[in-house]
């Protein structure tokens, strides 16, 4: 408890120093969250900042009642009254009365429901609010809130929280302090969460006699007619993430457009049996990606005459995956064990999963559905959303916390799709692939703006893709273990 106060106590103070100068005040409740909260107030006390507690409930565990105790011998001003959280020009509103023990099927109860509406008060006229663990009424697993207290930072101890990833607008900006619990990763209920300095460090390098045969030919097979930007996005996208050669196989309605769209691509119409796939695809090809614009008409036959023929890595997006809604198990032996992953978002993961599952399901349990589907289907699996979550058929799952609501568009996905088939092409591991090229994505979205979403395009976020190949890593900043940037708009 003392580290975690402490350190908290030492990251409001950096990031907040202009703010300081009218003091803090903290919101404490009856448990070890609110235990925290006493050290934060020792600790900034300590160093002359003027701070008061509002006392909201009694506190209820040892821990807690000898920090507070702690508290009141430095004669730090204390009230008892939570209605005198609406009083006060502190500019930084400390909410330590609810942590991660708090689950979202449960109401809040006075006097802590209404202490949280006094903090949310504060928050909206322009208070920063700074939340220990989670902002309170926050289900630190499922992400569900009462109350929808919405934190400018949510300052977490040990490990990102599955709640907090997912309700990213209530928790503002994440950061994950090391409080000396052992050895630990950033994670997500055990899952590894994917950072700069891992992305860097898997990232495979490009040779220095590297030629257009060594960086991988890319297929693209999609483009029906009337949608031949998506295969356009996704060759733009390999493109502009290392791909040596990239081949849009296309409806021949949509060849023009797609050849006049990436001049720097190749281009065939979609294979009409075995043999001419086998020659334009699977003969030419090192990855394919099957999906981006492929139409609902005889794409289940398209997907398996490309698989026939080809025997390499794949990914399989959107109508490739519509194809073989209430039939997943029927994936497994068509990818007979190559390296190839799916890229479904929540919808199409539904409809592949079959058995009725709907979208709130899969969202409910995002962290799960993906693991099972690579089980039955022996390939990884990547669930678009907030956060992405890659399973691998081995078992290993990987959560990725980047992105903007820019990506909320059509054609984002296509993007995608062609990272990480280029990325396939290059380290032949589905799950890495997949892991890397969600990260590349989010980041480069997050480069454009990551708070601000109207008026940009994803056009934007393709000339961001170059510089997130170069990224360089931030040096540690101890006890910071992980910093997730806030994003959506502000209201």
């Amino acid at each position: 408890m003392r580290c975690a106060g402490a350190a908290a106590a030492a990251e409001i103070a950096r990031r907040f120093p202009e703010l300081l100068a009218d003091g803090v005040v903290i919101a404490t409740g009856a448990g070890n969250n609110g235990g925290d909260g006493w050290v934060v107030a020792q600790a900034l006390r300590a160093v002359g900042i003027r701070v008061r507690v509002i006392e909201c409930a009694d506190a209820a565990t040892p821990d807690a009642r000898a920090e507070r105790d702690a508290a009141v011998a430095l004669d730090i001003p204390v009230r008892r009254d939570f209605r005198a959280l609406g009083d006060g020009t502190e500019r930084i509103v400390v909410d330590a009365l609810l942590g991660t023990g708090f689950r979202g099927d449960t109401e809040l109860r006075e006097p802590i429901a209404g202490a949280v509406r006094l903090l949310a008060e504060r928050g909206r006229r322009g208070a920063c609010i700074v939340a220990l663990d989670v902002p309170s009424g926050l289900d630190a697993t499922s992400g569900a809130s009462r109350g929808d207290l919405r934190a400018a930072l949510t300052l977490t101890f040990g490990t990102a929280k599955r709640g907090q990833l997912v309700a990213r607008a209530l928790c503002g900006e994440v950061v994950v302090l090391d409080i000396g619990l052992g050895t630990h990763v950033q994670a997500a209920g055990g899952a590894p969460l994917v950072d700069a300095r891992w992305f860097r460090h898997a990232l495979p390098a490009i040779a220095a006699d590297a030629h257009k045969g060594t960086r991988g030919s890319v297929a693209i097979v999609g483009g029906a007619q009337g949608m031949g930007g998506a295969s356009v996005l996704a060759a733009r996208a390999a493109l502009h993430s290392g791909a040596g050669l990239v081949k849009c196989v296309v409806a021949p309605e949509s060849l023009p457009s797609v050849q006049e769209a990436v001049p720097a691509a190749l281009a065939a119409t979609w294979p009409m049996d075995d043999g001419i796939a086998r020659r334009d695809i699977g003969d030419w090809a090192d990855v394919v990606l099957i999906g981006p614009g492929l139409g609902r008409g005889d794409a289940r036959a398209m997907v398996e005459r490309v698989l026939r023929a080809f025997d390499g890595p794949v990914v399989l997006d959107a109508d490739a995956l519509n194809a073989f809604a209430n039939d997943a198990d029927s994936l497994a032996p068509l990818l007979r064990n190559r390296a190839a992953l799916l890229t479904p978002h929540p919808a199409e993961f539904a409809r592949l999963a079959g058995d009725g599952a709907t979208v709130e399901q899969v969202l409910a349990d995002r962290f799960e559905w993906p693991t099972r589907l690579a089980a039955r289907s022996g390939a990884a699996v990547l669930l678009k959303g907030t956060p992405t979550v890659v399973a691998s058929p081995s078992g290993g799952t990987t959560v990725v916390a980047e992105g903007t609501p820019i990506l909320a568009t059509g054609g984002a996905g296509d993007l995608l799709g062609g990272i990480a088939v280029t990325l396939l092409a290059q380290v032949r591991d589905g799950a890495l692939a997949g892991a890397l090229a969600a990260f590349a994505h989010g980041r480069a979205a997050w480069k454009v703006n990551a708070r601000d979403v109207r008026g940009y395009t994803l056009d934007d976020v393709l000339r961001e893709l170059p510089s997130v190949w170069s990224l360089e890593t931030p040096p540690p900043r101890p006890p910071v273990i992980a910093d997730l940037p806030a994003v959506g708009e502000r209201r």
